[in-house]
């Protein structure tokens, strides 16, 4: 099979959703598929490896620090031109709602080559966290209009009481249905997000398929904590800080200030150690600092590191809450066996039962609860993960996802 991936997800910024695309990609090549990845980038340039960098922006960037793909125009044109026989593609698989993925879908379409979507999170509360108050609605409008000049908006949405409250996330709830409905198969990782996007409209099938976390990955690591460790079972002794590692973006949506305002007022020792770069990062410094707090930002960092960091920590933290994400912090630990701290309710449903510990939102809340784990838990916790892991491994996932190809194919 020749498959064709557009994203606006730069591969070479950590984060979840590129990661997924890269234990994608390599799983399907070992299979012995070709594919090659479409995104953003700082030169005009076809590189190594099957990834392809579509004409960008070399000076504006994304929230995320990803650089900015031009027009979906212009990067239709500039692939047609590079790739003349791009109608050999069996498959068009998008992963986003911007420029460079609205051409992948263009494309799709003009050569009549099937199309999937995987709808990773919800940008109306990208929306509704990000952007300064006065100007969401202008960007949800704006963004809202350019997606709209491309592909067309058949289902307009109107505030209401249940996940758009505002003008700027009706909008962004009507790019993101219409930009689904514009698929054959859309993806999501997990169901409730599926029951959301059902319930604003799409009419395409959806299928539930979780991100991957790669198989090498997992026996790297398992090297490293036998090694270490000589087992992979987390444990926690009486007299030791709770080690909680942050694997994630440092941003608004990921709910960092009101972690540390946690960690601040918890009253058993704890250690924090945080890894990955955001929006909140410099105003997170700036709290650790004044509040004395036993943190340290690590910054961007090659994935071996963080690794061998998590062979020693006690729990992952997903601060998270209302992004219906099925973050790489969460498939990395139950692959690696670490427990997870997490808030948002809905992801009750992809985290393993007794696998984590729960709170409510609020700062005083996560604190209460943290404050209340007891070492023994970390044990039970740690062994419940490893019981899960292999549902994690892209191995596991590809087979659903290759299913999916070949019945898009058949038809």
């Amino acid at each position: 099979m020749k498959i064709a991936i557009f994203t606006d997800v730069f591969l070479e910024v950590p984060g979840g959703i590129p990661s997924s695309i890269q234990a994608q990609k390599a799983s399907l090549e070992a299979m012995g598929h070709e594919v090659i990845v479409f995104c953003p980038g700082w030169e005009y340039s076809k590189t190594g490896e099957g990834v392809v960098k579509v004409p960008s922006f070399p000076k504006f960037l994304s929230p995320g620090g990803a650089p900015l793909s031009r027009g979906p125009k212009t990067v239709e044109a500039w692939v047609l031109e590079n790739f003349p026989k791009f109608a050999d593609f069996d498959i068009v698989h998008v992963h986003y709602e911007a420029s460079c993925s609205i051409a992948g879908v263009i494309l799709a379409r003009r050569f009549r080559i099937p199309l999937v979507q995987t709808m990773h999170g919800r940008e109306d509360m990208a929306i509704a966290v990000n952007v300064p108050h006065p100007f969401k609605t202008i960007v949800g409008a704006m963004l809202n209009f350019l997606h709209s000049r491309y592909i067309r908006h058949e289902i307009i949405l109107g505030r209401d009481s249940y996940l758009a409250p505002t003008i700027a996330r009706a909008k962004m709830w009507t790019l993101m249905v219409n930009h689904a409905d514009a698929a054959d198969v859309v993806l999501t990782p997990s169901k409730h997000f599926k029951d959301k996007l059902k319930r604003y409209g799409v009419k395409k099938p959806i299928e539930v398929v979780s991100n991957g976390v790669s198989d090498e990955m997992v026996k790297e690591f398992d090297k490293m904590a036998m090694k270490k460790k000589g087992t992979l079972v987390r444990s926690m002794s009486e007299k030791e800080p709770l080690k909680l590692i942050w694997n994630s973006r440092v941003s608004n949506e990921k709910r960092m200030m009101p972690f540390l305002e946690a960690i601040s007022l918890m009253k058993r020792p704890v250690e924090l150690s945080v890894y990955g770069d955001g929006n909140a990062l410099r105003k997170g410094e700036k709290f650790v600092k004044r509040h004395k707090l036993n943190v340290k930002f690590y910054g961007r960092v090659k994935h071996q590191k963080i690794l061998e960091k998590m062979v020693d920590e006690h729990m992952g933290v997903m601060a998270s809450y209302g992004f219906d994400t099925q973050g790489l912090t969460l498939l990395e630990a139950e692959a690696t066996g670490l427990p997870v701290f997490f808030v948002d309710p809905d992801m009750k449903e992809v985290v393993p039962r007794f696998g984590a510990v729960r709170s409510g939102p609020s700062p005083r809340e996560m604190a209460w609860a943290l404050d209340r784990i007891k070492p023994e838990k970390i044990e039970e916790m740690s062994t419940v993960m490893l019981e899960c892991r292999r549902e994690v491994f892209q191995s596991t996932q590809i087979k659903r996802l290759l299913e999916i190809y070949k019945g898009l194919i058949s038809k």
